[in-house]
């Protein structure tokens, strides 16, 4: 068998081929890494600011029990408000 000036053009191309599939396979591998990454970070910041939500409406009946009026009333309000369209918003929206 020859090696001549086709023979290496075929090989090159070949690879470059190869080379290129293996680099958007990689690229696509990498995209949905980052993205389980993300989502999982997502799920926590979400538990944590559903935990602070409940620590501040906690506090907010805290005082309003203690007889403080005003703004907390309309706080203890907003954010039941905004609690309870959190827990059913695919239900409000539609």
């Amino acid at each position: 068998m020859y090696i001549n000036a086709e023979t290496l053009n075929d090989l090159a191309r070949l690879l470059g081929s190869l080379i290129m599939i293996g680099s958007a396979v990689l690229a696509v591998y990498k995209f949905i890494e980052r993205d389980r990454t993300q989502s999982k970070t997502i799920r926590a910041i979400q538990t944590e600011q559903t935990l602070l939500c409940y620590g501040i409406k906690a506090c907010l009946q805290g005082l309003a029990e203690q007889g403080c009026n005003g703004p907390v009333h309309d706080a203890l309000d907003k954010l039941e408000k905004h609690l309870n369209k959190q827990a059913h918003g695919d239900i409000l929206d539609k």
